[in-house]
């Protein structure tokens, strides 16, 4: 098993310069200039509302669609589905977090590896979720192990480019110098190889999670009679878009919080690095 080391700098290349840390002034400054252009945009929805652009049962205004939120909130039918909802991601984002990380780290770890199974890696990813539905649903049904497979593949492939390609760009400086102090393999892959790996392969997570989430919606708007998706479709079909625009809201609010959580986490794993390296 190959460890390689491409796209490496020389051993006489300077660190990048170290970028100062944010002040809290900066920080309140890009809080701020976040807000005009969603507000921006909910004004013009209340504009379209007040002076008749659309009809209400397209379009119905902001104030329907918060207090429409509010009641799925208070009844506990939208906690209900995204529990559900959220219980799908995790199952298929594990199965698909375990065999990327597997994958990817053996096809950067194994150049041999790599040559045999990349290209039909390559040619898996490009098939969207939504074209594997077909295929699955005759193998397996409609029932839970649908679902869970295709945000699995979702969340896959990001994980195994990203871990494949972080283990692929280690610096070569890094492992010349654990080569110079003896390293064995094993201890080259856990103090120099998956350390110097941590970023691009969290990237892959990130990634991998937002895929399975947007997964998870596109599963239960297709196939599925529970969950934040068939509330959607379900909203659709008695045509209470108001509920539509609710679930909606719900999806972008859940998704966010889940990439702050991720970044937070990621800069508690990588606090150990320093600026410029």
């Amino acid at each position: 098993m190959a460890i390689p080391a491409l796209n490496a700098a020389g051993p006489g290349l300077a660190a990048a310069p170290a970028t100062p840390q944010s002040s809290p002034r900066a920080w309140a400054w890009r809080w701020l200039w976040a807000w005009p252009f969603p507000l921006a945009v909910l004004a013009l929805w209340q504009l379209s509302a007040v002076w008749g652009w659309g009809p209400e049962q397209v379009l119905p205004p902001p104030a329907a669609v918060f207090k429409v939120f509010a009641e799925l909130l208070a009844s506990g039918e939208l906690w209900d589905h995204l529990a559900i909802s959220m219980v799908r991601v995790a199952g298929g984002f594990g199965i698909g977090l375990v065999l990327g990380l597997l994958l990817g780290g053996a096809m950067g770890l194994s150049p041999t590896f790599r040559d045999y199974v990349f290209p039909l890696f390559k040619a898996f990813s490009q098939v969207p979720v939504i074209g594997w539905l077909p295929l699955l649903i005759l193998l397996v049904g409609i029932d839970e192990g649908l679902k869970f497979l295709l945000i699995a593949k979702a969340a896959l492939v990001p994980v195994a480019i990203n871990t494949c390609q972080g283990i692929e760009n280690v610096p070569n400086r890094l492992v010349e110098v654990a080569r110079v102090y003896g390293y064995t393999r094993w201890q080259m892959l856990r103090k120099v190889v998956f350390p110097a790996a941590t970023a691009p392969i969290w990237n892959g997570v990130r990634y991998g999670l937002t895929h399975a989430w947007l997964a998870l919606v596109v599963v239960e708007l297709l196939a599925s009679s529970e969950g934040i998706g068939f509330l959607i479709v379900y909203g659709r079909q008695l045509f209470q878009l108001d509920v539509v625009l609710a679930a909606v809201v719900a999806v972008g609010i859940v998704g966010f919080f889940i990439d702050k959580l991720l970044a937070v986490t990621e800069a508690w794993l990588l606090r150990w690095r320093k600026p410029g390296l």
